[in-house]
């Protein structure tokens, strides 16, 4: 029998981007949440998967990132998600975890098959993050209270593709490591 693994997408974040005024007040609400996650996984000893964004510095590693966004304006988002000794780290380049990633082969080695994906931005990079785990076979949760947007029309419509046209399961995040996908369908 395979594992779960909290992916944690692009959470690491200087909020200095385009879109971030409009990120913002769906980040404030999820940090708490995404915060209880992290908990509840690392107390199950269920492996946790950062994934972000470099922002274009190819130079940096996940400790410069981090220092960065520590160091940033918006500290105080980033703080209480901080990974800790255990936690995995893996630097993408575009919208989904698995695109030029080794995470495919991470999870693989971890004999992980199902994803709880949570963090930023729910119709785009947890989308197509989404779409990516399907096509791979691994079972995707969507706790759908810890998933970021800047757009809520479009947030609503991407957790209802995920759930209808890949099959995740989209729950509140007070749901998970209680149950896994296949037991929901049967309770």
């Amino acid at each position: 029998m395979g594992r779960t693994a909290l992916i944690v997408i692009d959470m690491m974040n200087t909020y200095d981007h385009p879109d971030a005024e409009l990120l913002l007040p769906s980040v404030r609400k999820v940090v708490p949440r995404v915060a209880s996650l992290l908990k509840r996984a690392r107390d199950s000893d269920s492996p946790v998967i950062y994934v972000n964004d470099n922002f274009g510095e190819w130079r940096s590693h996940h400790g410069e990132l981090l220092e960065k966004t520590l160091a940033g304006q918006h500290a105080s988002l980033v703080e209480p998600l901080r990974p800790d000794e255990s936690s995995l780290f893996v630097i993408k380049a575009r919208h989904s975890v698995f695109y030029e990633t080794p995470l495919h082969y991470l999870l693989s080695q971890q004999h992980i098959d199902h994803l709880v994906l949570c963090g930023q931005v729910t119709e785009q990079c947890v989308l197509y993050s989404a779409l990516d785990a399907h096509i791979r076979h691994f079972d995707v949760t969507i706790p759908r209270d810890a998933v970021a947007h800047i757009h809520p029309d479009l947030a609503d419509a991407a957790l209802l593709m995920m759930e209808r046209n890949m099959g995740a399961r989209v729950c509140p995040s007070d749901d998970l490591w209680n149950r896994r996908p296949e037991e929901s369908a049967t309770t």
